[in-house]
């Protein structure tokens, strides 16, 4: 293992600088840690919360002067307790972890659903001025769970860029699943690259959407992480570790594991699960 894995590997305990609220169930913690201020779109990170456990979060934002963001979704105990976190209260820091999207400057679209929509808006950040076309469109059950809405409809002014919104139950934009009103939009127009991240159900859909259409892919997996340096062997989907060999991977990489990408998980106990 290189000096550099091992920097990342280490736990590193910081104050929490800033607590912000995105969405009822959802918040977007700052803190300061050098070596994930120098982390890429699509990589994660590890976040300890004292006395409670440790998870994987995507990083939302990484700058120069050392602040990162993640963004949380209360689901669990370590999520309701970090939920719970007020400023200057210490959590663990390792990482960053995986590799990260290709940066494609020509017409891309991105697809998020959920906090999938994490990863995306930071690579939206670093593509604002370079990409020649962007459309980014978001997904959520209902308009208060639409996540950077004021952030991403800003993004426009300076950029290319189309937004697109879906809500499930109609409160704002297009009335259905994020990957609704992609059929049209591929019809219209055409792209080099499709980003997409979130549920794993649906991020199938979108990976077939691309096949059909021969668009390019790469599509950022959320599965069960323990270690982050796969050795744990919870986030495998068929011979990759999405830890390791992730979290971004291809089309051709999702093909190759088409009998069990969208279709099965593994739980804490090791046993494959349907999803």
């Amino acid at each position: 293992m290189s000096v550099w894995h091992i920097a990342n590997n280490q736990l590193r305990t910081t104050p929490i600088l800033d607590v912000q609220t995105e969405s009822p169930t959802v918040k977007t913690f700052v803190f300061k840690d050098k070596e994930c201020s120098k982390a890429r779109p699509g990589q994660f990170l590890m976040l300890w919360v004292p006395g409670v456990d440790e998870i994987p979060l995507s990083i939302l934002d990484a700058n120069e002067d050392g602040t990162v963001s993640v963004a949380v979704k209360k689901v669990g105990e370590a999520t309701a307790a970090l939920h719970k976190a007020k400023v200057a209260d210490i959590i663990g820091v390792r990482g960053p972890f995986g590799n990260s999207f290709t940066n494609v400057k020509g017409k891309v679209l991105m697809v998020g659903g959920g906090t999938g929509v994490v990863p995306l808006f930071f690579l939206a950040k670093r593509l604002m001025t370079s990409a020649k076309r962007l459309t980014f469109v978001q997904g959520a059950k209902t308009k208060s769970e639409l996540l950077f809405l004021n952030r991403l409809e800003e993004m426009p002014r300076k950029a290319n860029m189309q937004l697109v919104m879906s809500t499930e139950d109609g409160t704002c934009g297009i009335t259905g699943l994020c990957t609704t009103p992609l059929e049209q939009i591929l019809a219209r127009k055409r792209f080099d690259m499709v980003y997409t991240c979130g549920p794993e159900l649906m991020v199938r859909k979108v990976f077939e959407l691309a096949v059909n259409h021969e668009i390019n892919l790469e599509a950022s997996l959320e599965r069960l992480m323990r270690c982050a340096i796969g050795i744990c062997g919870t986030c495998v989907v068929g011979k990759y570790r999405v830890c390791k060999d992730g979290p971004v991977f291809t089309a051709k990489q999702l093909k190759e594991v088409k009998t069990e990408f969208g279709i099965s998980k593994h739980d804490f106990d090791g046993r494959k699960i349907p999803l």
